[in-house]
Order: structure tokens, then C-alpha cells, then sequence
């Protein structure tokens, strides 16, 4: 199980958007932390592969190989 507090005025919002689509508070929370969980991983991967110094290959070099380059 998890709580969280949240501000009034979130709480007022969250609690509006559940009602206009008949969801619930929890899916919408549940949603926000997968989605922010997502995107704090790939920061977090994209972070530590830029600490690994690999050789950058530009955006021209990329567009060739994948055949963009029309």
C-alpha cells in the first residue's frame, strides 16, 4: 500500500479528471509514476552511456544507414 499527500489544487484537478472520464484517482496515479518511472530510466541509461565515452555517430552518418538521406 502507498499514500501520498497531495496540494489541494492537484487534488482538486485529479479529482475533476477522474470524474470527467470515469476513471479513477488511483489510475491516473498509477499512470503518472509508470510514466515518470519511465522516463527517470532513460535519462538515467542515457546518462551512464554518455560516461562510457563511446564514439558519437552523428545524425548524418545515421540518416545514411537507415537510407533518410532522400
Amino acid at each position: 500500500m502507498f499514500a501520498v499527500r497531495l496540494p489541494p489544487d492537484i487534488e482538486t484537478r485529479l479529482e475533476e479528471l477522474a470524474r470527467k472520464t470515469g476513471r479513477t484517482k488511483s489510475y491516473y496515479a498509477k499512470k503518472a509514476i509508470a510514466d515518470f518511472l519511465e522516463a527517470e530510466e532513460d535519462y538515467l541509461l542515457a546518462v551512464a552511456r554518455l560516461e562510457e565515452h563511446h564514439p558519437r555517430i552523428g545524425l548524418d552518418a545515421i540518416e545514411r544507414e537507415l537510407h533518410l538521406d532522400r
